[in-house]
C-alpha cells in the first residue's frame, strides 16, 4: 500500500517530515505500515492514538470487551458516554476522527489460535496491550513462527516492562526466555487486585507506540534482546539483557 504525500499530508506530518531521521521517504514508510493492537485498554488506547496521529496507513485493533466505569481513569480513548459501549466499536471512531485516512479494521473477538491465524498475516507490526500471560504467549508463538515484529507491554501498580522480539532475527530471545509458563499467574497483571496508576498505563503505551515507529523507521537504539523496566513511583529505568533459554521454542 503506498500513500503518495499531498500538500495536505506533507503540511499535517510536517513536524515529523522535518525531522532528519524520518523526511519525507520516512513518512511514506508510516503511510504504509499496517500494525495490529492486542487490545483497546490502557496499553492499547495510548498505542492507537498516536500511531493513528503518526499516519499509521492501516490499525487493526483486536478486543472483545466494552467500555466500563473503572476504565475510565486510564483508557484514554473513553469517555463517560462511551459505558456498555464495545471498546472497538468506539476506538474506531475517535481514531477516525483523529485521522481519516488510517485504515481502521476491528476485530470484536477474545483472542485464539484459530482466529489469530487468519489476521496475523494483515500486519508487519504487532502491538501486545493484552492483560493476561494466555495472550501474550499466544503472540510470542505466533509471532515467532511467522517472523513478526512483537513490541510487548505489562503493567501493575507503578510498575511497567516493554520488550521488543524482532523474530526476523533467530539470535533473539521471546518472552518465553524472560517468563516461565508454569511460574506465572495473571494476578500479576490484575488491576482490580493490584491497582494500577492511570499515567502508567499512558507511558507504557505510548513507548510501545515509539517503539513501532522506530521499527518501522529502522532508527535508534531498539530493545530487540532487552527488557525495559520502568518503576515510575520512585524514577527508576533501567534495561536488562535477556538471554535465550536451553530447550525454549526460540531456538
Amino acid at each position: 500500500m503506498k500513500r503518495q504525500l499531498n500538500k495536505k499530508i506533507i503540511e499535517r506530518f510536517s513536524r515529523q517530515i522535518v525531522l532528519k531521521d524520518i523526511g519525507i521517504l520516512g513518512q511514506k514508510k508510516i503511510l504504509s505500515s499496517k500494525v495490529l493492537i492486542i487490545g483497546a485498554g490502557g496499553l492499547g488506547s495510548p498505542v492507537a492514538e498516536f500511531l493513528s496521529r503518526a499516519g499509521i496507513g492501516k490499525l487493526g485493533i483486536v478486543d472483545d470487551d466494552k467500555v466500563s466505569l473503572s476504565n475510565l481513569h486510564r483508557q484514554s480513548l473513553y469517555n463517560s458516554s462511551d459505558i456498555g459501549k464495545f471498546k472497538v466499536k468506539i476506538a474506531k471512531n475517535k481514531i477516525k476522527r483523529i485521522n481519516q485516512n488510517t485504515n481502521v479494521k476491528t476485530y470484536k473477538i477474545r483472542l485464539n489460535s484459530k482466529n489469530f491465524k487468519k489476521i496475523i498475516d494483515d500486519y508487519d507490526y504487532i502491538v501486545d496491550g493484552s492483560d493476561n500471560f494466555t495472550t501474550k504467549f499466544l503472540l510470542n508463538d505466533f509471532c515467532l513462527k511467522f517472523k513478526k515484529i512483537l513490541i510487548t507491554g505489562a503493567i501493575s501498580k507503578f510498575d511497567g516492562h516493554i520488550f521488543t522480539f524482532d523474530f526476523k532475527n533467530k539470535k533473539n530471545p521471546c518472552l518465553k526466555c524472560f517468563f516461565q509458563e508454569s511460574e506465572i499467574s495473571d494476578d500479576l497483571l490484575n488491576c482490580e487486585s493490584e491497582g494500577i496508576l492511570g499515567t502508567v498505563a499512558g507511558i507504557v503505551g505510548t513507548i510501545q507506540a515509539n517503539e513501532i515507529l522506530k521499527k518501522i523507521l529502522n532508527i535508534g537504539t531498539g530493545l530487540d534482546g532487552y527488557i525495559f523496566i520502568l518503576n515510575l513511583l520512585h524514577l527508576n529505568f533501567r534495561k536488562v539483557k535477556l538471554k535465550k533459554r536451553k530447550n525454549c521454542i526460540c531456538r
